[in-house]
């Protein structure tokens, strides 16, 4: 089960860059694992074919949303450290919105690299704990957190999801993670999304973070996106 999908934004950067790695390819169908399937809206790339599969972890809030998602041709969601993922088996991987939520996640970023052919791509979203969001998000109480999730974002919004922020959903973090492991960061974006990009009081309360916090957390962003690339002959642990 396959689709050729159009185009709906020509100029984003993640598209841009998946084309670019089909033309390098000679325009065969790509194999696309998405990992933090509840969030991201699937690629939309003008003549490329793609099958696309989910991976997530077990949550009511997720498989309502996959049940929804006629572009995956399959998913699975359980433990991300021990889910089925077979070895160099996708040319991109999409991990949205995933890192700052689970446990482990260096960990769980090792295996899907595994699954990810030489030479292919991933296509990271994530929020950054430097972020004075990313600090709200995580010092937020639980019981606190529901009934805001509630006002502050669309209805239907898959949600909310545990806080962790492991030192690998930061810059440096992610950095020191491909150093190690010999990827190359090709860009590496920051933006605004989400609450505390569309909802006052989110805004407010970002600023204030940031400036109780003397600017050590920032307000001018709360996502980090970067495009990683696998190498193709490398002495990469991964490999």
């Amino acid at each position: 089960m396959s689709e050729v999908r159009s185009v709906a934004q020509r100029g984003d950067l993640f598209g841009q860059r998946v084309r670019e790695h089909w033309a390098g390819l000679l325009g065969r169908r790509l194999d696309v694992l998405v990992a933090g399937c509840a969030h991201d809206e699937p690629l939309e790339l003008e003549r490329i074919e793609t099958r696309a599969t989910g991976v997530d972890e077990d949550h009511p809030s997720i498989r309502a949303v996959l049940g929804e998602r006629a572009d995956l041709v399959s998913w699975t969601l359980g433990d991300l450290r021990s889910v089925p993922l077979t070895p160099r088996s996708y040319d991109v991987i999409q991990v949205s919105f995933l890192l700052e939520r689970i446990r482990h996640a260096e960990l769980v970023f090792d295996r899907l690299l595994q699954s990810l052919r030489p030479g292919g791509l991933v296509l990271l979203r994530m929020r950054d704990r430097r972020s004075a969001y990313g600090l709200l998000d995580r010092i937020t109480p639980s019981w606190l957190r529901r009934p805001l999730w509630r006002v502050l974002v669309a209805p239907g919004t898959p949600g909310p999801f545990p806080t962790v922020y492991e030192p690998l959903a930061s810059s440096d973090g992610m950095h020191a993670f491909c150093l190690s492991r010999g990827l190359m960061i090709t860009d590496d974006e920051r933006n605004t999304s989400g609450p505390a990009r569309w909802r006052g009081i989110a805004v407010a309360a970002v600023a204030a973070a940031a400036k109780l916090t003397n600017g050590r957390y920032l307000a001018t962003h709360d996502e980090i996106t970067m495009v990683i690339r696998k190498p193709q002959h490398h002495f990469a642990r991964l490999l």
